[in-house]
């Protein structure tokens, strides 16, 4: 690891912090959000394709939580690796990261292909993952798809890249507020930069064949589960799954599309702060033959939901990771 540390607060907001980190010879462009509360620090993994400023807003709207957010290798600030890489060469890279800038204890979000991401860290590192918090999201290769037309828009970083391509597809490849209100399209296409073709197909390849289901039932953290009810990347059953998977674990529905972390910042942080502050949410204590038998249970009517199914709001049973 590097000790060298290059701040560049140029463009940040004030209360947001920029690094140029190494960690293991791997270069990372590193934001911070430095909160005031007495807790564990968020990390952050983003989705596909995303540089850190995409999360801007959401990192904004926390009140009292510090988080930490870096772009993957080749996406970014963050120099492309010299090799491709798995969920699991992630998580050790942020492990490091997070040895690095002196934490022994940490909560951990993903947002959809970084769900998975953050549900590889969590099952890697269980004594340094705290808590647990999926936003849109999947157990991967097994997760329930969006329609083929959604997909195929996925497959390639030309919306990051092609404003006006961006401005044809977001409402049907994002859902929710883009479909209503136009001008967001524009906000949300101006912080993209960065997401360059190789660094993408490695993002793509990094999951391609990975899947947490034969291990979600050993996830000792409490977690919580977000999903938009309008998502038309990730449909809403997957968040079913993974709330009955994850023996610790409650889904909370959002009525908005793929990117409510982006379009309803205030109202997804006020949830996930709830969440981590929430004294009665612990690890429950329970051997991994229990949890197992847990999740053999709940196999049954995970699957059986019926697709696109609909939780209550509230704390309630409520494609391609992007």
């Amino acid at each position: 690891m590097s000790d060298d540390r290059q701040r560049t607060n140029e463009g940040a907001s004030p209360e947001i912090e920029t690094r140029q980190i190494a960690i293991n010879g791997q270069l990372l462009q590193v934001a911070i959000r430095h909160g005031g509360g007495s807790g564990p620090p968020l990390l952050l993994f983003n989705g596909i394709g995303a540089n850190w400023e995409l999360a801007r807003p959401f990192l904004q709207a926390l009140t009292r939580t510090t988080a930490i957010i870096f772009d993957v290798p080749g996406v970014g600030g963050s120099p492309r690796s010299l090799l491709p890489y798995r969920p699991s060469t992630l998580a050790r890279l942020a492990a490091a990261l997070v040895a690095e800038l002196g934490y022994a204890e940490i909560d951990v979000a993903g947002v959809s292909w970084g769900g998975g991401i953050a549900q590889q860290f969590a099952h890697q590192y269980p004594r340094l993952c705290r808590r647990l918090v999926l936003a849109a999201t999947a157990p991967g290769v097994t997760m329930v798809p969006g329609g083929p037309s959604v997909l195929w828009k996925m497959l390639t970083p030309r919306r990051y890249t092609d404003k006006e391509y961006m401005n044809r597809i977001a409402a049907d490849l994002y859902g929710g507020a883009f479909r209503s209100d136009t001008s967001l399209i524009g906000r949300h296409a101006a912080t993209m930069h960065g997401a360059r073709n190789l660094g993408y197909f490695y993002q793509l390849l990094a999951v391609a064949g990975w899947t947490s289901l034969p291990w979600l039932w050993s996830l000792p953290q409490p977690t919580l589960i977000l999903m938009g009810s309008d998502d038309p990347l990730v449909p809403a059953i997957n968040g079913h799954i993974l709330k009955a998977l994850i023996p610790n674990a409650e889904l909370q529905m959002i009525d908005d599309g793929h990117l409510f972390i982006v379009t309803r910042p205030e109202e997804t942080a006020g949830l996930i702060e709830a969440f981590l502050a929430d004294a009665s949410r612990q690890v429950e204590p329970s051997s991994p033959l229990s949890r197992m038998a847990g999740w053999v249970g709940g196999l049954v009517p995970a699957f059986g939901r019926r697709r696109g199914a609909q939780a209550p709001q509230g704390n309630g049973d409520a494609g391609r990771m992007t």
